[in-house]
């Protein structure tokens, strides 16, 4: 049964909104067209969060730069068809000489006009990862520049030193010793940035990985191998975000697949995710994973309820592109008058 439709009188006000649903869909379809004959790409618009340094915040206007979150969010724009090449032009250029010996990154603060590190980083795989993968997607002309080359070289190197050569995954970083799915999937998306886990003993990440994180006996994704994990107090992040960060890389190996898997998501997390922004963050990450499901409802019910909270301090710049995605498929906020946390059919991907 579908929330939505309405009641038999008021059949005759529901016939004009079928049509505009139509054409919705229609302008979709023809976008959609329009970019498969070259239509010019959406251009990612990160005023606010990048400066004119080149650096871009966590927040807007924030006075943080975490490279792992730039990144993610330059990288999600990029496989989603937005143009990033000036905003990925003036961050390379910001971040290239902040790189360090060991060629991990630090986090920076703004002290005045002077961006300064005053944090490490969270975890140096999955940053050395998409610092590998950003590289990708700049032009061959700037990549192939001495300084591009000895940071893609040093950065594998450093990477390669991550692997746990027993159970054939990256670990989080020298100091911490454990490995985390999420990190994990993030350098399994780019086989490039993987290799070096790949060996006789370990030929195929891709299984490694379903053997190491797979809980079978609870049937979830484990979100770290530290030791307990099937203790822990349910938190949407990590534990929620991890069953579906899956779908978010296509990882192929899901028991039972991936359209059960993300049904399954979304009847227990629904509500719980589309609350998030209220008190967390917006994480739009999921309304990405909505799109590539093909659940219209949900992403546009994660704008209805997410966009209110735009650029405030629960929303990141991997939030601002994830709106800037769905934005460019022409889909817009769910009304006001639709029942966003209740899970329905129309929230289950297509066949």
């Amino acid at each position: 049964m579908n929330p939505h439709s309405p009641p038999r009188s008021r059949r005759s006000l529901w016939r004009p909104r079928q049509c505009l649903q139509r054409l919705v869909r229609s302008a979709i379809t023809w976008a959609a067209i329009g970019a498969s004959f070259g239509a010019p790409a959406a251009t990612l618009d990160l005023a606010g969060y990048s400066d004119a340094s080149g650096a871009i915040t966590v927040q807007h206007g924030g006075d943080t730069v975490d490279p792992y979150f730039a990144l993610q969010a330059l990288l999600l724009a990029h496989s989603h068809g937005l143009d990033i090449s000036v905003p990925a032009k003036a961050w390379g250029a910001w971040l290239l000489p902040r790189q360090k010996p060991d060629a991990t990154f630090d986090r920076f603060c703004r002290n005045g006009p002077v961006w300064a590190a005053c944090k490490t980083a969270d975890a140096d795989d999955s940053q050395l990862g998409l610092w590998l993968a950003f590289m990708d997607t700049l032009p061959a002309a700037q990549r192939s520049q001495a300084a591009w080359v000895r940071s893609r070289t040093a950065t594998s190197a450093a990477l390669a030193k991550l692997v746990d050569p027993g159970k054939g995954i990256y670990l989080v970083s020298p100091v911490y010793q454990h490995g985390l799915l999420m990190d994990n999937l993030e350098l399994w998306e780019y086989a490039f940035t993987h290799r070096a886990a790949e060996s006789a003993r370990h030929p195929s990440f891709t299984k490694t990985l379903a053997s190491v994180f797979w809980d079978g006996q609870r049937k979830r994704f484990l979100v770290s191998t530290q030791p307990g994990q099937r203790d822990t107090t349910h938190a949407f992040y990590p534990d929620a975000v991890a069953q579906i960060f899956p779908l978010l890389v296509r990882f192929p190996l899901i028991p039972g697949g991936a359209r059960a898997h993300y049904r399954r998501w979304m009847e227990e997390h629904r509500t719980e995710w589309l609350a998030q922004v209220k008190g967390d963050f917006a994480w739009g990450l999921v309304a990405i994973v909505a799109l590539q499901q093909n659940d219209i409802p949900s992403a546009r019910c994660w704008l209805q309820s997410a966009l209110p909270h735009r650029h405030s301090a629960h929303w990141t710049v991997t939030d601002e592109v994830a709106a800037q995605i769905l934005q460019a498929r022409a889909i817009t906020p769910a009304p006001e008058t639709t029942a966003c946390t209740v899970p329905s059919n129309s929230s289950h991907p297509a066949s």
